[in-house]
C-alpha cells in the first residue's frame, strides 16, 4: 500500500520539533548542528528573530489577495531587489522551480518577437534547475529525465568547462539563451571561474544570447557576496533567486534587465500565490539584513576560516576526503568513500550535512553561524571521519 506521503523522498530516520540559530532539536531535547540550513534556505538561520517578528506582524495584517490587486509588500520587495542588483523589473514566484518556467518563458518571449527561430536554450552537464517539465529537460541527465518523455524541447546541455564547445554553440543562429549556476549546487559545488563566467558574458554580448543566472542556491548571501556572479564583475540579463530569500518561507524571484523582460505584457505570466503579502514582507526583511553593515563581510571571513578547517580536515582523514571546494559558506568535501556514508555517520556524530553529485558532501550552514560553532562543526566532522576510517 502507498504511504499518505508519496514515497518520492529517502528520508533520514531523524524528525525535529523546533530550531534555533544553527541548531535542530528532537522532541526528546536532542541538538544537532545544521550544517544544511534546509538545502541552503534557512539563510538567516532557524527562527531568525528579525523573521519571526515581520512573519507575525505581517500575519496579523494580511496573508494573501492575490495578483488581482497591487500588493505593496510585494513593491517594496522589488524595489529593495532592483536597488541591490543589475535588475530594472520582479517577478515573485514561491520557488526555484516555478523561477526556472518563468526564465526560459522570458527568454523565448523576448526572441518570438525579435528572432523567432532563436528558441534554443544552452545549460551545461551537472546542473540542476528544479523538477519541473522545462527544468528537467534543461538538465537532461538520464537520473532526472527518465519516464517523464517526451521532454520539452529546445535544450543542449554542454560539457562543463569545455570552452571550444560552448563557443561552437554560441554561434548556431537558433540559440537564444544560456542557463548558468554561478557555483553549481547539486552538481557537488562546482564554481565556475570568474574568467569563464566573463568569458561566457563576452560571448552573450558577441552574439546577442541572454545570459540567465540560476542563483537559487548560490545567491543570497551564500558565497559572500548578495550574488555569486558579482565575483566576476559581470552581470546576467535574467536570474532566477529562491531558497535563502525566503530565509525558510516559500518564495522566489526572477529579475530582469528591462530588455530581456520588455516583451513580457499583462497576460504572458502568471501566479495565484506568488508575491504574496506574507512572503515578500519576510523577503523584504532578509534583504535588508543581508545588505546591511557587514554582514556580507561577516559571510566571508566565517567562510575563511570554515574553508581553512576543511582543508585541515582534508589534511587528517586522506583516506576518507580527496580535496575541498567552494567559496563563502557554500563548501563541498569531495569524498573517497561514498557521501551517504559520511552523512550517516554525521548523524551518529549529531551534524547534519546535505549530499551531491561528484562524490561530494555539501555544507551549507546558516549564513549566521559562529566562528565557535564553526569549530564545533569540524570537530564533529572530524570525529565523524574517524568513525569511517575505524570501519
Amino acid at each position: 500500500m502507498i504511504p499518505a506521503v508519496l514515497p518520492t523522498y529517502n528520508r533520514a530516520p531523524l524528525t525535529f520539533a523546533k530550531g534555533q540559530g544553527a541548531w535542530l532539536e528532537t522532541e526528546d531535547g536532542t541538538r544537532y548542528l545544521d550544517l544544511g540550513a534546509g538545502i541552503a534556505v534557512n539563510a538567516l538561520g532557524h527562527a531568525a528573530p528579525e523573521l519571526v517578528e515581520v512573519l507575525t506582524q505581517q500575519a496579523q495584517r494580511l496573508w494573501h489577495v492575490s495578483n488581482l490587486y497591487r500588493i505593496p509588500e510585494q513593491e517594496r520587495l522589488a524595489r529593495l531587489l532592483t536597488q541591490h542588483t543589475f535588475a530594472d523589473t520582479c517577478f515573485f514566484t514561491n520557488s526555484g522551480t516555478e523561477a526556472c518556467e518563468l526564465a526560459v518563458k522570458m527568454a523565448r518571449h523576448h526572441w518570438s518577437q525579435k528572432d523567432p527561430k532563436r528558441t534554443r536554450i544552452l545549460a551545461f552537464a551537472g546542473a540542476f534547475h528544479g523538477r519541473s517539465s522545462a527544468a528537467i529537460a534543461a538538465a537532461g541527465t538520464e537520473k532526472m529525465t527518465k519516464g517523464f518523455g517526451p521532454l520539452l524541447p529546445g535544450f543542449t546541455q554542454l560539457p562543463w568547462g569545455d570552452h571550444d564547445a560552448l563557443r561552437a554553440a554560441m554561434a548556431e543562429p537558433d540559440v537564444g539563451a544560456v542557463m548558468i549556476e554561478p557555483v553549481q549546487g547539486e552538481g557537488g559545488i562546482r564554481p565556475l571561474p570568474d574568467q569563464c563566467l566573463k568569458g561566457l558574458r563576452d560571448l552573450c554580448d558577441e552574439t546577442g544570447v541572454l545570459m540567465i543566472a540560476d542563483e537559487v542556491q548560490c545567491g543570497m548571501g551564500r558565497t559572500g557576496r548578495l550574488f555569486a556572479h558579482e565575483w566576476a564583475g559581470v552581470t546576467p540579463d535574467i536570474m532566477m533567486v529562491a531558497k535563502g530569500i525566503g530565509g525558510g518561507f516559500p518564495i522566489g524571484a526572477v529579475l530582469a534587465t528591462e530588455e530581456a523582460a520588455a516583451s513580457m505584457s499583462a497576460g504572458t505570466h502568471g501566479s495565484t500565490y506568488g508575491g504574496n503579502p506574507l512572503g515578500c514582507a519576510v523577503a523584504a526583511r532578509v534583504v535588508e539584513v543581508m545588505t546591511g553593515d557587514g554582514f556580507l563581510e561577516g559571510v566571508r571571513a566565517r567562510g575563511a576560516h570554515l574553508h581553512q578547517g576543511l582543508q585541515g580536515l582534508v589534511s587528517s582523514h586522506p583516506d576518507v576526503f580527496d580535496s575541498v571546494r567552494g567559496l563563502g559558506l557554500m563548501w563541498g568535501l569531495k569524498c573517497r568513500i561514498a557521501p551517504a556514508d559520511l552523512v550517516q555517520a554525521g548523524y551518529a556524530e549529531h551534524v547534519l550535512t546535505v549530499p551531491a553529485a561528484d562524490n561530494v558532501v555539501r555544507l551549507l550552514p546558516p549564513l549566521t553561524i559562529t566562528e565557535a560553532e564553526i569549530g564545533e562543526a569540524l570537530a564533529r566532522l572530524d570525529r565523524a571521519a574517524a568513525r569511517l576510517s575505524a570501519a
